[in-house]
């Protein structure tokens, strides 16, 4: 029995010591390290409209045509429509943020203009300079000091003998972040 008791205090002895090497190890081979961690919260991205877009007066004819006023605020007349006098401007849209920073234009609001229940088919043209296009949109900007504006003009098609009215429509302009 003695014999039986020396082996086990002997191992006892063994694990212990195993243990406590195996803890000096650990600490041994320990090493910290810490990051950092940051955040930036930019500015949001705000939008503005500063100008109605208006087409002005003009007069149908016996042949349909259409008004175009460009983001320079110029206005065109084709086939049997008569331009007349009357406030010309291309819509504005001034939008705020980071600085620096892309973001996406999506343009919307009415296809046509109304007037009781006549109507004239509506498109947009936009641009980030007051530019004399006839034509297209602009999907993307990048924000310049914080800032840039959005111009829109458009196309109305007028149909022949159109009827007298005011019509009106909308335009909206939505921005986001890329």
């Amino acid at each position: 029995m003695t014999k039986h008791f020396r082996f086990t205090s002997n191992r006892l002895a063994l694990a212990t010591l195993a243990l406590a090497a195996a803890a000096a190890a650990g600490s041994v081979h320990a090493a910290v390290a810490t990051a950092t961690s940051t955040s930036t919260v930019v500015a949001p991205i705000a939008i503005t409209k500063t100008a109605d877009l208006s087409f002005g007066n003009f007069a149908p004819g016996a042949a349909p045509g259409t008004v175009t006023v460009s983001p320079n605020n110029a206005r065109a007349v084709s086939g049997g429509v008569t331009a007349m006098a009357g406030t010309i401007t291309a819509a504005q849209f001034d939008v705020t943020g980071q600085s620096g920073m892309g973001y996406s234009i999506t343009l919307g609001g009415s296809t046509s203009l109304t007037s009781g229940s006549d109507t004239m088919a509506f498109a947009t043209v936009s641009d980030l300079t007051a530019s004399a296009i006839t034509s297209g949109n602009v999907t993307v900007g990048t924000l310049t000091a914080g800032a840039q504006s959005i111009f829109v003009g458009g196309v109305l098609t007028v149909a022949a003998n159109q009827p007298a009215g005011t019509y009106t429509g909308t335009v909206t302009a939505t921005v986001e972040y890329n």
